[in-house]
């Protein structure tokens, strides 16, 4: 068989504190989040500056730098090293969309190989315009050999080994439950929201989340008692509800005081689950009454989800 590429698609994150202001800066930039017709790049400039702060106190609070660029290292690796066990001759990459590896780097050291086929691999099981679109749109931006050599993979998110990795993360987050009070868990699905236009507009991430949520229940036969939400609104504009802090609040009210939280749109731990969920969120929930607050952890080096991956790359070459 002949050579051919994976490229693991991501966010990307900052690797230092130095790295905050233009990681937020790329991000301000993306015309598929933010669609601003005149003037975005100096919007993007005075926001991050604006916001460049807060976002670097954040991080020192998880170690001072973004884990996505690890964690997703280990997941390529393990990748690769998985598909050279089967006899492929496979390279895989990671192209970020934010920080380094930026994609235009990956895309120079792709098409400088000759390779048969390329195979785009986001690490966002979930399919929205404002991650796996603005991926797709960032290579073909730079992408100039032939085309038909490109494979796009959408979406997985019904996946089994990918339900069942986020079941393995569950049963370890429930084993450090109390044991008087495992059968009291509520599960609290926490997705980084959307804008609602972009569901009006036909955006399919919001209803994938659900479907995601609702195989991983079915999975481990209902087990508990479970509830969606979404996270990380950004900016004035009306963002899917409900919020997962007024969740946690409105859960405490009813009288439910233990929460194990499933960061369900992520792969692998960032900011997003390591501070907004594990330190932010944790806070709401000890003033609520919550007397159990357990975070999952992301599937990070989860061999189960590595093995997804690899399937879906092994029904594509």
């Amino acid at each position: 068989m002949s050579k051919f590429a994976v490229v693991l698609l991501n966010l990307g994150g900052p690797d230092s504190l130095d790295a905050v202001e233009p990681f937020l800066y790329n991000l301000f930039c993306d015309p598929d989040i933010f669609k601003i017709p005149v003037g975005q790049k100096l919007f993007a400039k005075l926001i991050s500056h604006f916001r460049a702060p807060k976002v670097i106190e954040e991080y020192k609070l998880i170690g001072g730098k973004s884990p996505i660029g690890h964690w997703t290292e280990i997941q390529r690796s393990k990748l690769e090293e998985k598909l050279r066990k089967k006899n492929l001759q496979a390279d895989v990459y990671v192209a970020m969309r934010y920080w380094k590896p930026f994609t235009k780097e990956v895309v120079d050291k792709i098409e400088k190989e000759n390779y048969s086929k390329v195979i785009l691999l986001p690490l966002y099981p979930h399919y929205s315009i404002t991650t796996t679109g603005s991926s797709f749109n960032e290579w073909n931006r730079y992408y100039k050999n032939e085309s038909d050599k490109l494979i796009f993979i959408k979406s997985y998110y019904l996946n089994e080994k990918y339900i069942a990795a986020i079941n393995q993360r569950i049963d370890e987050t429930i084993s450090k439950f109390p044991e008087d009070v495992k059968d009291k868990i509520h599960i609290v699905f926490s997705a980084h929201g959307t804008p609602v236009s972009l569901v009006k507009n036909g955006d399919p991430y919001s209803h994938q989340i659900k479907e995601t949520m609702e195989a991983v229940m079915k999975a481990r036969n209902y087990s508990h008692p479970y509830h969606l939400c979404f996270q990380s609104k950004v900016g004035p504009m009306k963002w899917l509800e409900p919020a997962t802090d007024k969740m946690i609040e409105e859960l405490s009210q009813n009288g439910i005081k233990n929460l194990l939280i499933v960061p369900i749109s992520f792969v692998s731990d960032h900011i997003e689950t390591l501070y907004e969920l594990d330190i932010e969120y944790r806070h709401v929930a000890k003033e609520s009454g919550i007397e159990n607050y357990y975070v999952m952890t992301g599937l990070n080096d989860s061999d189960l989800f590595v093995d997804a991956l690899l399937d879906l790359v092994m029904s594509n070459v």
